[in-house]
């Protein structure tokens, strides 16, 4: 599963390998806090999880500003 993240394709899905790098940080720190996986998860690690929900177009990056994170710091 990890493998996949070396494929070009999955890199140009999510536009560069610094957006994916940022996308799985943001997604994996979800799961960790309790967000709900968006695949079953069959005995996957968090990581595994993450890869998974990019790979079947779960979740894509976006832009976002340091804003928005402060607006999730808020909500809690």
């Amino acid at each position: 599963m990890i493998e996949n993240l070396k494929n070009d394709e999955v890199i140009a899905k999510v536009g560069g390998r610094f957006k994916l790098t940022a996308l799985i940080q943001k997604r994996w720190l979800q799961l960790l806090r309790g967000s709900r996986p968006m695949i079953e998860t069959d005995g996957m690690t968090s990581l595994e999880v993450v890869v998974k929900e990019i790979m079947d177009g779960k979740i894509e990056a976006k832009v976002w500003d340091n804003r928005d994170e402060e607006d999730e710091e808020h909500d809690q």
